[in-house]
């Protein structure tokens, strides 16, 4: 049996492609309520939120507001988020086992999120990637965040790697729309999180695979 073929860079986005963060973001959003004197809100009603961000969060944890989140509630989500950080999270199955085969192949592997900066450096050392993740690009890393196209395109730059020579992997549309317009590969990852009705086969992603298991034979390039 050959080895498995990937990429020379394997981008991928973080919240529901490599970890299952939504637990955290379900504390953080039901401590948020209990402050306020209202119930607990069922993870399976949060879930399909996480990959939009903070903003999403925080409009879905209080409804009432018909989507108008000022600001200071979304300052308050982060700070409570960054006390729940990691407590609850994991790896979506496969996920270790796929990374440990794109440096067995002799690939690279890096992060493109829009998770700020902060938040995103404080994870990846507590997962023990700090000396594996090659390149790490957070949400307010850049003047631009996903779905414009340029954080893949300075990841890529970044580490002296062709635009052809790499694959970005997310849950999102923002995700699918940010690789396209960097001229990078896509494939659309099945297992994060979406919205009920939210069809990924119209997201115009390369590929689509349901777990990260389905991608340990390797992806070819053209």
């Amino acid at each position: 049996m050959s080895a498995p073929t990937f990429p020379k860079l394997m981008l991928f986005d973080l919240d529901g492609t490599l970890l299952d963060s939504a637990p955290d973001m379900a504390a953080t959003v039901n401590r948020m309520r209990a402050a306020r004197g209202q119930g607990v809100m069922p993870l399976a009603e949060l879930r399909p939120h996480v990959s939009k961000g903070s903003r999403a969060m925080s409009a879905a944890a209080f409804p009432e507001l018909g989507g108008d989140v000022p600001p200071e509630l979304i300052r308050e989500f982060l700070d409570t988020y960054e006390q729940e950080l990691g407590r609850h999270s994991v790896l979506f199955d496969g996920v270790a086992e796929l990374l440990d085969a794109i440096e067995a192949a002799g690939s690279r592997w890096g992060i493109v999120t829009n998770k700020p900066e902060y938040l995103a450096k404080q994870i990846v050392p507590a997962l023990g990637w700090d000396a594996r993740c090659a390149v790490l690009i957070g949400g307010d890393t850049l003047p631009q965040r996903k779905p414009h196209p340029l954080p893949l395109l300075h990841a890529a730059q970044a580490l002296e790697t062709a635009i052809a020579d790499c694959v970005y992997v997310g849950d999102d549309q923002r995700d699918i729309d940010a690789a396209r317009a960097a001229g990078m590969r896509s494939v659309v990852a099945l297992w994060g999180y979406r919205p009920d009705g939210d069809d990924p086969a119209g997201w115009g992603g390369d590929a689509m695979a349901e777990t990260a298991r389905a991608l340990l034979d390797g992806i070819a390039m053209p």
